[in-house]
Parts: C-alpha cells; structure tokens; sequence
C-alpha cells in the first residue's frame, strides 16, 4: 500500500486494468492529496469526453404512491415525506416536458416512474411516449421505472429507449440496511434485462448511507462489472419525513474523492454528479467536473436544485462546454425556461412543488 501512487491508478484505468480493491480506498483517504485525485481523474476524464459536460433533466411522470420501503427515498411507502403525488402523467403532458427539457439544453430527458415496476399496459404507454419523442425531438431518452423483465425491456428497445436506469445504490453487503421490499440481486435482475435487450444501462450509487469505502469500491467495481455506460452519484439528501438518519461523514473533499474513485474504476463510463451536489459540494462544486461529466438541471427527483442560469456559470466559469444544440450563452438568455430554484450559494433542502413537478400544465 505505501508504495502505491497515483499515477499507478492512473495508468491501469487508461490500460483497463484492475488494481487490488483494496488499494483504490487510498484514493478516499488522506494518502494522497484531493488536488493529485483530481488532476488525475481530469486525465481520464478528458481522454474520453474532453471538455464537455452532458445536462439531463428528470421528469417525474408519476410521483409518490410506491409500494417499496427503500429508507432513503420520499415516496417510499411509509414516508412521511411532504411531496406531492400523482398518478401518471398524461401523454402529452408527458412530451410536452420533454420539448421543454430539449429546449433547456437536456442532451437526455429521464423518466421517472415511481411503483415496483410497470404493468404490461405500462410498458405499452410507454412505448408509445418514446417512439413521439424520439420522432420529434433531437434528445436521447432514458426511462427509470422500477424492476422490469425481458419482456419489458424487448418492447422499450423496439421503441426506441436509448437507455434504462436502475440504480444499484448500495454495495450488495449493505442493500438489506436500506431496503427489505425487494433484494439487490432484483436490482441486478432488471440491469441484466437492459443489457440483453440492447438497451445502454444507467446505474449508480447514493452516498452517505452508512456504508464504508469498501462498499463504494464494491459498488464501484460491480457497475465496471455490469458494463454500464452511465453512473448517477447521488449524496443522500435527508429530506425529512423519510426513514433514514442523516449523511453519514460526508464532507466537499469526501464527495469529490468518490467521484474520482468511480472515475478511476470506470474510465469509459459517463459519470454524473446528481442529487446532492449543492448541498453537499457546496462552493467545490465545479471542482466535481474534473472526475464528472455530466449533471442534471432543474432540480431532482423531489428536491429542487440551483436554477439554471447559476448551473451554467458555474460551468461557463469553470471552463466548461455543455453537449447541447445550444451554447451556455444562448441557455443562459433563454434561462426562464427552466423552473428557478434557490441558489446553490445557499443551499437548503427545498421539496418540488406542484409546479415544479408539472411545469406544463
């Protein structure tokens, strides 16, 4: 372990090999120094996606109303959580966010359907939903919609679904501390669906649920495992009324150097800093995209986020191209098109309204 360095991580996420788990915690303690992580992160980083940043913009097609017991989420089904619910979206409401989401710079537009996993006339909505969007709007579409099967997963890719998410989001060790409404081999049943139906695979982690670094290098290393093409890092926000105590040791330095681990262990692998980033990165968010590449606007599932406008300075500040039909400067003239929610300078936990929520109706 002492004679590691960083330029030996480095140099085998380059070459696509795996060093000893055990040796990638040194990159979340203090063996090396935060600025040495992520100037080496940066490397990998730009190699494969120079310096362009992806904006993904989340729509809630149904919000609340969920079965599962997942502690760490609002619409668990016993949450006690302020949020708003409602049944699904209709169609048009449905694609009229999405020419929205296109129209804020979204190089993809997620939706998220809360529920254990969708119903046969589910899937069949959505097929249809995709197939307008993908017809109408230059953007690529990701749809998270709980546990699905074959079956589910054939007809999404006949439609055109670029990818599915489903995120893993604990190690295997720690997933029964979380959740006891399904396992982490269902989450991994779902993945392996995707993946057989040629669908990309969206995936990833929230941090600050009592795991160790040995969990997040587990975690790290099954998603390389899985070949997923897309890892969401969230930093669990404890809103209240949900059942999972406040973040555990999480601090700026902490939440950049797991993003750099994650960078290390999946080179090729878009890496999104996701929920969490304002209140937790704080004034070190725009260091996150020296290891990320890409984020999401307007806002999370049901917390808001900083408005756009303040987004895209900081990354225009920070030297940062987006991945869009449109430029930073255009975005930020048009900014008003996206929904305003408080400035990532203060950050407080803040719960989605309905308008926020249902922004076209």
């Amino acid at each position: 372990m002492t004679t590691l360095t960083i330029n030996q991580l480095e140099t085998a996420a380059f070459a696509e090999q795996i060093l000893d788990a055990e040796l990638y915690e040194s990159v979340l303690d203090e063996t090396f120094s935060l600025i040495s992580v992520l100037h080496a992160a940066y490397r990998i980083r730009q190699s494969w996606f120079g310096n362009k940043v992806q904006v993904h913009i989340i729509n809630n097609i149904q919000n609340g109303l969920c079965p599962e017991n997942c502690k760490y989420c609002a619409q668990a089904v016993d949450s006690a959580a302020p949020i708003e619910k409602y049944r699904m979206k209709s169609e048009d409401e449905i694609i009229s966010e999405a020419k929205r989401a296109y129209e804020s710079g979204a190089f993809r537009y997620c939706m998220v359907a809360s529920g254990r996993g969708p119903s046969e006339k589910q899937v069949e909505f959505y097929s249809g939903v995709i197939q307008k969007i993908k017809a109408n709007y230059p953007i690529q579409v990701c749809l998270s919609s709980g546990l699905m099967g074959s079956d589910a997963t054939t007809k999404l890719k006949a439609a055109g679904l670029d990818r599915l998410n489903h995120n893993l989001n604990t190690s295997e060790e720690n997933y029964a501390e979380i959740c006891s409404t399904h396992t982490f081999q269902d989450r991994l049943n779902t993945l392996k669906a995707g993946a057989d139906a040629g669908i990309e695979l969206c995936s990833g982690i929230i941090v600050g649920m009592g795991e160790s670094n040995a969990d997040l290098v587990s975690l790290a290393l099954q998603l390389r495992k899985l070949n997923v093409q897309s890892i969401p890092v969230n930093f669990y926000l404890p809103i209240e009324g949900t059942n999972l105590a406040a973040p555990h040791s999480l601090t700026p330095e902490k939440c950049l150097r797991i993003l750099a681990l994650f960078r290390f262990l999946n080179p090729q692998a878009e890496l999104r800093v996701a929920a969490g980033r304002e209140y937790h990165l704080r004034s070190l968010q725009p260091m996150a995209f020296f290891a990320a590449n890409s984020l999401f606007l307007d806002g999370y599932l049901n917390a808001k986020g900083s408005d756009a406008a303040n987004t895209y300075q900081m990354l225009k500040d920070a030297g940062f191209e987006i991945d869009s039909s449109f430029t930073i400067d255009e975005l930020s003239a048009e900014s008003d098109l996206v929904g305003v929610g408080p400035s990532g300078s203060e950050f407080d936990i803040k719960i989605k309204s309905k308008a926020d929520l249902r922004p076209t109706l």
